[in-house]
């Protein structure tokens, strides 16, 4: 796991992204925040580059290719499963089916949006503090 990657942010709501954006600046994590509207754009990101993301954030209601298509595409190719990225879905879904559907994806955590900017503040600080701590096997490619 690359703790000092990027952490890649797949969220379609501007008003979230911008959100988010502020609660990250805010944190002062070191790490860069890369967003994208959809999971098509995230996965072609994902497969081309060469830089290893610490953290992915998706949601799950998208357009072109949903959070849980998107995280069944990663999981599925090799190369990026063996980068051990952790993959949360961070939705304002509550739907039980999403939820199992998650985790039957081997998805690394599932939280739904916190209503305040406080509660936010903490769950991303949580989040990110906790993957710091974790360790992970190493990738060599």
């Amino acid at each position: 796991m690359n703790k000092v990657g990027p952490i890649i942010i797949i969220e379609d709501d501007m008003d979230d992204q911008e959100v988010l954006g502020e609660v990250f600046s805010e944190l002062q994590f070191k790490n860069e925040i890369i967003y994208f509207r959809d999971g098509h754009a995230a996965l072609e990101h994902l497969t081309k580059t060469t830089i290893e993301p610490f953290l992915i954030l998706s949601d799950i209601n998208m357009p072109k290719l949903d959070g849980l298509a998107l995280r069944e595409q990663i999981h599925n190719n090799e190369d990026l499963r063996l980068k051990c990225i952790p993959y949360l879905f961070f939705t304002t879904s509550s739907n039980q089916q999403h939820v199992i559907s998650a985790y039957s994806k081997s998805v690394q955590g599932f939280f739904i949006k916190p209503k305040t900017y406080a509660q936010l503040l903490a769950t991303i600080r949580k989040i990110v503090d906790y993957w710091q701590e974790c360790e992970s096997p190493d990738y060599v490619r």
